[in-house]
């Protein structure tokens, strides 16, 4: 029996490939007449480039700025002339120095990374969004791409989303030229209730007041940079990145999973499975919106495989996962009450959680 392993991280315990690498444990320890393939996998948010490098794409680490403008090291995956660029990696909440920076953080570190992987030769970009700090529209990762915003007295504006409501003018003459594609699972517009200031704005540190000015700068931002992309679903990802991305760069959206397995081999990988395993940290119903283990388990039922999860912790019924083409779900805290031991020892838990796995798919009665 041929099993692929395709989970993604569980968040604040153990990378995708870490996951990956427990469940293949155990399931070699269980059946060891089992054939285990393990691909770990990513839906364009943090983790992207380890699931792609762990897929054979090589890691690039370049000089680029963190939310605050403070020097980070990022990382890139490429193949060939592709290049996988996670928004987080240099604009990501875990990059702030220690508080938010709702009104000022910037996504100039991502610009950053994309110019350096376009110097390299890079000439397609795919860039994952997502664990954003900012909210600046994605105007900091323009200007580190070549655009200029300025303000009435023609002078470049600050970073931030805040000074976005100072613009009087977009220079895109010395901007690079690219063909990039969006990874994104959010389909909110830039503005408005569903938008980037009033959903996300405060997960990242901002008040009732913050909100007010990033929502009043953001539509001034979008009545200059491209009104008639505001409103298209993805357009609020990252802080308002995945607006900047369709209206002045020209990116293509697709859904995160969906263009992640293509580009980590996920089809080819599957061939020949008699059982596909996935997962996350937590199955809930974020998961249905376009997460990894709905899109991985979406594609194995599309070739009639079966596809089971594993998670910390499982908030659906049997009949949500049915819905989503998962047959069973197995979760630490089946094993493991303690939330903290949950995290604190995922790997060993995991590999109990395979044997489990293994006992109800390997048996001969099946």
């Amino acid at each position: 029996m041929k099993v692929l392993v395709a989970p993604d991280k569980f968040k604040g315990s153990l990378t995708a490939a870490e996951v990956a690498s427990a469940l293949a444990a155990g399931l070699a320890a269980a059946h060891p007449a089992a054939a285990v393939t393990t691909l770990p996998v990513a839906d364009g948010g943090e983790g992207t480039v380890d699931a792609a490098v762990a897929a054979g794409y090589s890691r690039m680490r370049v000089p680029a700025r963190g939310p605050t403008g403070a020097p980070v090291t990022a990382s890139y995956a490429v193949r060939g002339d592709t290049a996988i660029v996670e928004l987080a990696e240099a604009s990501g909440l875990h990059r702030l120095p220690g508080k938010p920076a709702p009104l000022d953080a910037t996504s100039a570190g991502t610009g950053d990374v994309i110019a350096a992987a376009l110097r390299a030769g890079c000439r397609r970009i795919v860039l994952g969004v997502g664990g954003s700090a900012g909210t600046d529209g994605g105007a900091g990762m323009l200007t580190a791409l070549g655009a200029r915003l300025l303000d009435g007295d023609g002078r470049d504006l600050p970073p931030g989303g805040a000074a976005l409501r100072n613009l009087a003018a977009l220079d895109l003459s010395g901007l690079s030229e690219m063909d990039i594609e969006l990874a994104s699972d959010v389909d909110n517009p830039l503005t408005g209730l569903r938008g980037a200031a009033a959903v996300y704005a405060p997960q990242k540190g901002a008040s009732p007041a913050d909100v007010e000015t990033l929502e009043a700068a953001l539509r001034h931002w979008a009545s200059i940079a491209g009104p008639a992309f505001a409103d298209r679903p993805g357009a609020g990802a990252a802080g308002g990145v995945g607006f900047a991305a369709m209206a002045v760069l020209g990116a293509r959206v697709r859904p995160g999973i969906e263009l992640l397995l293509d580009l980590l081999g996920f089809e080819e990988a599957l061939a020949g499975a008699a059982l596909v395993i996935t997962g996350e940290g937590s199955l809930d119903e974020q998961t249905l919106s376009g997460k990894a283990p709905a899109g991985v388990a979406r594609a194995a039922a599309a070739r009639g495989i079966p596809c089971v999860a594993v998670s910390g912790r499982c908030r659906l019924s049997a009949s949500r996962l049915a819905d989503a083409g998962i047959s069973a779900a197995y979760a630490l805290t089946d094993l493991e009450p303690d939330p903290a031991r949950c995290m604190t020892e995922a790997a060993p838990l995991l590999r109990r959680l395979a044997h489990r796995v293994a006992e109800d798919y390997f048996s001969p009665s099946r």
